[in-house]
Formats: structure tokens, sequence, C-alpha cells
């Protein structure tokens, strides 16, 4: 079996002004994606993918430059469609995401329902895969909310923020053949 990554961007500087998929990494997020270059498969990558955010888009570059190994964008790999509420304070917000996994066929305040976000994902993925080859580890950069929503496909269990990352910055690893048998088995987010 041929095993991919999922990687979450790390920290980002917050800017109520700017339209969150336009944020871009903090000095700690760019420091900790250098990290992830580290990790001790990382020389096996043939690609990264990633959503189309800048925060995903700067993840995915410095992994793609240290690594030497190409970078492609696929933009339906966006983090779950908030633009309704736009930016939210921090406690208001995690109100909302409980009330989103909790609801995952229900559209809270606006936002993408989180089962079309698996449908996205899941369908995403399994393209870029099908483009890629057989045979070559992906690393895919993207975001913790439609991550944690694609994990729960993969182990074959309901959507749950139980799943969820603790903080940006986390990675799990998985098998190809996982999309279609979610047949993985006690995933969890990995901090780099």
């Amino acid at each position: 079996m041929t095993w991919c990554v999922y990687l979450s961007h790390p920290e980002v500087k917050i800017d109520p002004d700017v339209p969150v998929p336009e944020w871009g990494l903090s000095d700690v997020g760019r420091e900790r994606a250098f990290k992830a270059t580290g990790l001790p498969f990382a020389n096996e990558f043939a690609e990264v993918v990633s959503s189309a955010e800048n925060k995903a888009i700067e993840t995915a570059k410095i992994i793609s430059e240290q690594l030497a190994i190409p970078h492609h964008v696929r933009a339906s790999l966006h983090e779950n469609d908030r633009s309704a509420t736009g930016f939210l304070q921090p406690d208001e917000f995690e109100e909302t995401a409980n009330q989103f996994f909790a609801n995952p066929n229900a559209s809270i305040r606006g936002w993408e329902r989180a089962s079309d976000v698996q449908k996205r994902v899941v369908s995403s993925v399994t393209e870029e895969l099908a483009r890629t080859g057989p045979d070559q580890p992906v690393l895919f950069a993207g975001h913790g909310a439609a991550g944690t929503i694609f994990m729960c496909h993969l182990m074959g269990v309901p959507i749950s923020r139980v799943h969820d990352q603790k903080r940006g910055g986390c990675w799990y690893r998985f098998e190809r053949e996982w999309l279609t048998s979610q047949a993985g088995r006690d995933l969890s987010w990995i901090e780099i």
C-alpha cells in the first residue's frame, strides 16, 4: 500500500479586516512549517498538494522548496466555507464550530455543511491521487476542520469534533486504499 499525509497549516496572522482564506502564516507558523520538512519520511514525498488558501499555499511552498518536490494547487481542498459569517471572535467561532461538527447535514449560520465538506475533500483527494500515480506518497497541505472531516471518512466513523486537532500544524498518515475501504483505525493528529 502507498501512504500519504494530510497536514494542517500551522499558526496564521489573524486579521479581522482580511477575508479568512487570504490570511497568511505567522512567523511561528512559518517556523513550524519548516519543521514539517524534518518528518522521518519527508524525503519520500513525490509532491505537495495544497488548497488555494494563502496559509495552505505558504505551508506547501515551504515544504516543496525545502524538499525540492513539485507543488500543485487544488482549489477544492479549501477549508469549510465560512464566508456567511466572516471573522468571528474566538468564543463565538468555537461555539459555531461545535454546532457545525454536531450537525453535519445542516448549514450552521450559512456555513458549508460538514457533510458537503467531506464529499468535496474525499473527491478532491481521490482525483489528485489518480493524477499522481499509484506508488507516489503525496503530502496534502490543508486545514483543520476539512482534515478532521476527511479523517472521519478514512476511519468510517461519523463526523465529530472529538477527532479535531488541538492546534494547527498537525498531521496524520493514511493509506490510499482507505479512501474506499474506510479501514483507517485509530487515526489522530500529531503535532509537527
